[in-house]
């Protein structure tokens, strides 16, 4: 099905060569000038390095759990106004009940700040944040900033990056994205997916391909070839906003008529370009995909990566569920037992209990067009197996409905609800405990559909395809590959009915009022005091994992958290607490022994292990630090990292960052990212400090090798280095003031 390249190819009359094969071409570093990614990233870049490239957007986009810090520190950062359209979308909040008003106050904020700074809001449920910025913000060439990982539309013309909140600020403070020029890897498409093999198949298929070795980290993927032409917009939209998945940075891909209708059809023709392969372009690598050969797929929890065909599952499902339950206890550290064999029936078929088509990939019209035409004249049933289907967007609903989809579905038995994004991150549908629940969704992590391993509760997401969704559904919750039924295809025909946006939807870009006052509830609170980066730098390990990926929904979970984005000191409560409920209060301790100090006073613990090393705590930053092999992976969410911060945290500790948005991230709140050499194992551990004596120093030279010394717990001091490589320096700055509001507040423009 997938194949890849681990070297350079150039494009040769329209297709990838070796580059030991092509003649006549340029070196690599010029020819990657000619993809279609740096043909775009070149038009937005204001860097005179080429190397390094400082990247402004055409669009930004939040939506309700990220918008609020974001515009707060912008404002504490002297946000007057809006510099390119900016939406801010409800559709994480809008169905979340836990925190009273809180949800509907943060909206009222988004709505005073969108018409006092000169935004676009996008009141709740009307649309998720990724199809709101298709149908209006995309165009061909383009480049937008989201904070929210799942920011693709690639395969729309348009390059789109998921950050946290600190590179949106920068952005609306007129300042640039700074990024190593980044490798691209040209995804090769190749036949046409069988009958009942839909877009999530293909994604499943390439994420557990790239993921597990980091294949494509931090790279763009362009996706080409004769097998594009046969796809659909939607298709297309469906595979590449899974791309995230991959820890790729950005996807784009060549556009043709089909892109070039899909923008008529949401009545902005003038946004689309041809953008196509161009001969002598070189790709760092390459990857085929042979679509003829696709199969139906299942990704088990707790990664997209950990993907087999239906087909596998259904012949080795007391193998495959066992391994997969090994690999997520240990995950879960003992806190309770997942149990996926419960769901093999005794005739060696697998139960499942509910079936969800949500979101930004799952929730597009021919989706659930498809699956309302393969259940048809059938129905769920009235046993344990239950369905419920979210288009993304009340265009997309008000197309099924006209189209007759919304008809079938529900008399098949399944609930059609309003434009959110819940069931992708623990709000809403969360199935019984130790359920099965297969999704059409972006993310199946732990911790992420809402269940509580620390209280004894656990749920699996297995995401899948609408299509076998539907087919699961139609057997009465039996897992069913689509392409082991019998269905008619349905006729597409989506008619883009924007009446809905012109007449809900406040877009006031390019006509601000500073004279409206923000709506602030009671939660909505301003960020506390960061300290600023002293000479020398000492850190207590308040939190130790040993996971080999740590992902953001544990360092901050999802789901009842996200009512309290609005209030750094509640929310960063929450911080570790489904994977180290410790560490709050050990670093709440150790941000006191700081402020300690900050009042000139000498805190006694933090002056006795300083006395093992000879250091001065008059010029010595004291904070928490966590330790993880390589954390980061998943949401883009800033709060993974300034809940850190807020409770007192200054540096982390890693073999690797899983993510540059969660390095970033770590460094637009002050947190110093050190990595140290995976070979030399990290044989320390929970309440040992860490003395890192010149760092201020270090940081401002660039210094990427920095001595260190360990104090362990029984007293003993042991030798360490460790790295911090490849700032800017703005970064540089940044950190040695304690976070990004910090450093504008005095006075530094990027």
């Amino acid at each position: 099905m997938i194949k890849q390249y681990k070297s350079g190819h150039y494009i040769v009359g329209g297709k990838p060569v070796p580059a030991g094969q092509a003649v006549g071409v340029e070196a690599p570093a010029a020819a990657r000038e000619k993809t279609i990614a740096y043909r775009i990233l070149r038009a937005h870049d204001q860097s005179k390095d080429p190397h390094k490239m400082r990247i402004t957007f055409d669009a930004l986009i939040s939506h309700d759990i990220t918008y609020v810090g974001v515009i707060q520190t912008a404002r504490a950062s002297g946000l007057k106004e809006f510099p390119v359209p900016y939406a801010l979308t409800n559709c994480h909040n809008s169905l979340c009940a836990v925190g009273g008003t809180i949800n509907q106050d943060d909206h009222a904020f988004g709505l005073s700040a969108a018409k006092k700074y000169g935004g676009i809001y996008v009141p709740a449920n009307q649309a998720v944040i990724h199809q709101y910025a298709r149908e209006c913000l995309a165009t061909c060439g383009g480049m937008i900033l989201g904070s929210d990982s799942h920011t693709r539309y690639g395969s729309y013309g348009c390059m789109g990056i998921g950050e946290g909140g600190g590179e949106l600020v920068k952005q609306l403070l007129k300042n640039t994205y700074d990024v190593a020029a980044p490798e691209v890897v040209l995804v090769y498409l190749e036949g046409t997916p069988p009958k009942g093999v839909g877009p999530q198949d293909v994604a499943l298929a390439l994420v557990a391909e790239t993921f597990p070795n980091g294949d494509v980290k931090n790279k763009i993927l362009e996706f080409a070839g004769p097998g594009v032409k046969g796809l659909s917009a939607d298709y297309r939209i469906g595979i590449d906003v899974m791309t995230t998945e991959t820890s790729c940075l950005s996807s784009i891909w060549e556009t043709d008529e089909v892109i070039e209708a899909y923008y008529k059809n949401v009545g902005r023709p003038e946004a689309y370009k041809k953008l196509s392969l161009q001969d002598g372009a070189y790709y760092d690598r390459v990857i085929k995909i042979d679509l003829s050969k696709m199969e139906c797929m299942i990704a088990l929890p707790f990664h997209p990566s950990k993907a087999y065909t239906i087909h596998q599952l259904q012949e080795n499902a007391e193998e495959i569920f066992a391994q997969a339950e090994e690999d997520c206890n240990r995950q879960l550290s003992g806190k309770v037992e997942m149990d996926l064999r419960r769901h093999i029936t005794p005739d060696g078929k697998i139960q499942v209990d509910q079936g969800i088509i949500v979101g930004c990939s799952g929730g597009m019209y021919e989706n659930i067009m498809v699956a309302a035409e393969i259940l048809n004249g059938y129905n769920i049933g009235n046993g344990v197996f239950e369905m419920s289907v979210y288009p993304s967007s009340t265009a997309i609903g008000l197309a099924i409905t006209k189209d007759g989809a919304a008809e079938k579905l529900m008399k098949a038995g399944v609930l059609l609800k309003p434009a959110f994004c819940g069931p992708c991150f623990g709000a809403g549908d969360t199935p019984a405990h130790n359920g099965l629940s297969i999704r059409h969704a972006t993310r199946n992590f732990a911790n992420r559909e809402g269940s509580k391993p620390g209280q004894g509760q656990i749920s699996a997401v297995a995401l899948m395809d609408a299509r076998s969704i539907a087919a699961t559904a139609r057997n009465g919750g039996i897992l069913t590959a689509a392409t082991d039924i019998d269905f008619d295809e349905p006729e597409m025909n989506y008619q883009f009915d924007g009446s809905i946006y012109e007449k809900r939807v406040y877009n006031g870009f390019g006509n601000p009022h500073p004279e409206e006052e923000l709506v602030l509830g009671p939660n909505i609170k301003d960020w506390p005091k960061m300290y600023a980066l002293e000479e020398n730098l000492l850190v207590k390990l308040c939190a130790f994992i040993e996971d080999e990926v740590t992902t953001t929904d544990e360092l901050i979970p999802s789901g009842e958290t996200s009512s309290y984005r609005s209030n750094p000191l509640k929310l960063s409560e929450f911080a570790l607490s489904r994977r180290c409920p410790q560490y709050v209060e050990k670093s709440k301790a150790v941000r006191a022994l700081e402020e300690e100090r900050q009042k000139g006073e000498a805190p006694k613990e933090a002056a006795e292990v300083l006395a093992k090393v000879g250091g001065d705590i008059a010029n010595t930053t004291i904070g928490s630090c966590i330790f993880a092999k390589r954390p980061g992976d998943g949401s883009a969410r800033e709060q993974a990292a300034s809940c850190q911060k807020v409770l007192g945290g200054f540096a982390n500790i890693c073999y690797e960052y899983a993510t540059k948005r969660y390095r970033s991230n770590c460094i637009n709140w002050g947190i110093v990212p050190f990595t140290i050499d995976r070979n030399e194992p990290f044989a320390y551990g929970e309440d040992d400090y860490v003395y890192v004596p010149g760092i201020k120093k270090a940081i401002a030279e660039g210094i990427e090798k920095i001595p260190a010394k360990v104090i362990t717990k029984d007293g003993t001091v042991h030798d360490l280095t460790l790295e911090l490589s490849g700032l800017t320096p703005a970064e540089k700055l940044i950190l040695q003031e304690g976070c990004l509001i910090n450093y504008y507040a005095a006075g530094y423009k990027d």
